[in-house]
């Protein structure tokens, strides 16, 4: 797994250079530092990653590729912006630093997420990220469609109700939680490179489902067993509150062997890209055995 981590580390370098350089850095713009701030705070850009290599599935140009990366880390900073305030999930530190709202601001992590998150559509509408506009039109209501009230959104708002429901949610209503809240947009990375390349990516479709939810499990499984001074944040949130999780309902385990049994199901589904696929069927493994 050493070539690996380089490989993960590599593009999340490249990453954040594509982002840095999009992103607002004007000096009079107020809206610039927070925006900088909550895209460009590390993390291992696990779902920029999936969309580089989903997209070296079909050759397509790594520059392209790249920039379907940094829109869908846009959003998924917006996302974490949001669900850090206090209305939400209340929390102070996001990989071990201030979160938007501590270190400026309620009023403006609120527009810093929605500035990131118009952004991602903005990088998805360029020509630079694909020559044919189908296909940008294609990202763009498929990103949508991920993110609001038929996914990622609607993910967020059946957590919320989940927080005062009389009794704790089942396991297949978990399963639908997290199939949006999480699943969602780890999904649309690893299908963006079929759409770069305009296949169907049913294979891709199949794979990012049981990542998606391997994902998920593992972060419940950290929530538990993880160490906060390596998440960079506050765990146990959700057995403080009261909710149901993977871990509750299953046994630790038994969350664990169903982890390792989607893992099998990804990386079986990959089957036609034979070695092409490597770092998809890696990436896949080190879902379900990272420590953050």
């Amino acid at each position: 797994m050493d070539d690996f981590a380089k490989k993960l580390t590599a593009v999340a370098t490249a990453t954040e250079n594509t982002l840095s350089a999009i992103l607002p850095s004007a000096a009079d713009n107020p809206i610039s530092a927070p925006m900088r701030h909550a895209a460009l705070n590390g993390g291992k850009r696990l779902r920029a990653f999936l969309a580089v290599e989903s997209a070296g599935l079909y050759d397509i140009d790594p520059a392209q590729a790249l920039r379907t990366g940094a829109a869908i880390e846009c959003m998924h900073a917006y996302s974490l912006v949001h669900d850090d305030l206090p209305c939400m999930d209340d929390d102070d530190l996001r990989r071990g630093k201030p979160t938007v709202h501590i270190k400026w601001d309620e009023a403006t992590a609120v527009l810093a997420g929605d500035a990131l998150q118009t952004l991602a559509f903005e990088i998805l509408a360029d020509a630079r990220t694909s020559p044919n506009a189908e296909v940008r039109v294609a990202l763009i209501a498929s990103l949508a469609k991920a993110s609001g009230a038929e996914g990622m959104v609607l993910g967020q708002m059946l957590d919320i109700a989940a927080e005062t429901a009389d009794t704790p949610l089942t396991l297949d209503e978990i399963k639908h939680l997290q199939a949006n809240k999480t699943g969602a947009l780890i999904q649309w990375s690893a299908q963006s490179g079929a759409m770069l390349a305009q296949d169907a990516g049913t294979e891709l479709i199949e794979y990012s489902t049981a990542v998606g939810l391997a994902f998920q499990i593992q972060d419940d499984v950290l929530d538990v067993l993880g160490d906060a001074k390596v998440a960079g944040k506050r765990l146990q949130k959700d057995a403080d509150a009261g909710k149901a999780t993977f871990v509750s309902l299953l046994g630790l385990e038994q969350a664990q062997k169903n982890a390792t049994s989607l893992v099998e199901e990804a990386c079986d589904a990959l089957g036609r890209f034979g070695d092409k696929a490597t770092a998809l069927r890696q990436v896949a493994h080190f879902v379900v055995n990272r420590d953050l």
